[in-house]
C-alpha cells in the first residue's frame, strides 16, 4: 500500500515538473514554428505572372499556403493588417522534356513552378525577406498534364513550395 502511494506521488511530481518545463519556456511547437509575438497572418493573392498561364493555379497556390500556415501554427488568418504578411507572384510555370528515348522522343516531362515571395514580419522587420522558391514534378511524356496527373503534380509541388516558404519564414531550426 505504501509503495502504491509513493508511486502515485512520484508520478504526480514527474508530471508537474514536465508541465512546468513546457509552460516556463512558452508554448512548444512541434513544427518548429517561431511566431514570436505574432497572433495573425495574411496571405495576399499570388498572381500568376508566368509566361504560360494555368487557370486556377494562382488561387490554388494561395489557398495551399494559407492552409499550411493555419495547420502548422496557432495564428489566425486575416485579410488585412496581419502581423505576418506573405505576398508575391508565380513567376514560372514551365513544362520541358527531361529524358529521351532511343527514337529521340521525350520519355519524361518536367513541370516546374517558381514563386517569388515577399515576407514581412510587422513585429520584427529583421526577419523580412524576398526570395524565389521553385520545385518540379516529373511525369511520363505520354501522359497529358490533365486530371489526376495535374492534381498529383500540383499537390507535390505545392506541398514542397509551401513547406519551404514556411521554413524560411517561421522555422527556428
Amino acid at each position: 500500500m505504501v509503495k502504491s502511494k509513493m508511486k502515485k506521488i512520484w508520478t504526480l511530481i514527474c508530471l508537474s515538473v514536465f508541465s512546468a518545463s513546457l509552460t516556463c519556456c512558452g508554448i512548444y511547437s512541434f513544427t518548429g514554428a517561431d511566431t514570436g509575438e505574432a497572433t495573425t497572418y495574411q496571405v495576399n493573392f499570388f498572381r500568376n505572372n508566368a509566361q504560360l498561364v494555368e487557370p486556377q493555379l494562382d488561387i490554388d497556390f494561395t489557398r495551399a499556403l494559407q492552409d499550411l500556415i493555419q495547420n502548422q501554427t496557432n495564428l489566425t488568418l486575416v485579410t488585412s493588417d496581419g502581423d505576418l504578411v506573405y505576398e508575391g507572384e508565380i513567376t514560372q510555370y514551365r513544362i520541358e522534356p527531361m529524358t529521351a528515348t532511343a527514337q529521340n522522343t521525350a520519355a519524361q516531362n518536367r513541370l516546374t513552378i517558381a514563386v517569388n515571395v515577399r515576407y514581412f514580419n510587422t513585429l520584427d522587420d529583421e526577419k523580412d525577406f524576398e526570395q524565389t522558391f521553385s520545385f518540379f514534378y516529373d511525369y511520363p511524356a505520354d501522359a497529358l498534364l490533365t486530371g489526376s496527373t495535374k492534381d498529383a503534380a500540383f499537390e507535390e509541388i505545392f506541398e514542397r513550395l509551401t513547406q519551404d516558404i514556411f521554413n524560411a519564414s517561421l522555422a527556428n531550426w
